[in-house]
């Protein structure tokens, strides 16, 4: 129930935007939005515009003022995903609203509030990208604050029976197929 920075760590496929699902409906912001963003997945000169919003004219194609997803979030929660694959000059600017609570559209010179926690994930090593000058360190800090490790299913697989039958629930029910079970050994 803190309104701390939340740092998940682990390996692709292990779930780490669900436990950011549950990080947030548990949370006391659960009655605003969790607004989800791959950071790894958008160019880095689009990056910006998605997180911060931009103001009509600020670049080419810019033809009306636009909401970003940090001000999308307020009074809820956003989850940066994949955060180890921000552009460092990008990191500069996330550093700063984290200390100041406060965003500037692209294009604009006037700062809005925000009151948004951040969900930041990874399968990256971040304290290794630190070492290497590609992750700033005082960034890291702030995302840090609670890390949660998520082990790899190679080290829970007692959870891969539960998974099975999720999924085989999910797929019968859809395709109005027979239930199918499977074997321990299977």
């Amino acid at each position: 129930k803190s309104n701390s920075t939340i740092l998940i760590l682990g390996e692709s496929g292990t779930g780490k935007e669900l436990v950011a699902g549950e990080i947030h409906a548990r949370s006391e912001r659960s009655n605003g939005k969790l607004v989800n963003i791959n950071c790894g997945a958008i160019p880095a000169e689009i990056l910006e515009s998605e997180l911060f919003g931009h103001i009509k004219g600020a670049f080419t194609g810019a033809i009306s003022n636009r909401m970003g997803k940090f001000e999308a979030s307020d009074n809820g929660s956003i989850f940066l995903d994949e955060i180890g694959d921000m552009p460092i000059l990008l990191q500069v600017k996330l550093l700063r609203v984290l200390q100041t609570k406060l965003i500037e559209p692209v294009g604009s010179n006037q700062a809005k509030s925000i009151d948004t926690r951040v969900i930041a994930a990874t399968h990256k090593n971040l304290e290794t990208l630190v070492k290497e000058g590609k992750f700033r360190e005082d960034l890291f800090y702030r995302l840090n604050v609670i890390p949660v490790k998520i082990p790899s299913l190679r080290e829970r697989k007692e959870d891969i029976p539960l998974m099975i039958r999720f999924f085989i629930d999910k797929y019968m029910s859809g395709n109005k197929a027979n239930a199918i079970s499977f074997t321990c050994d299977a």
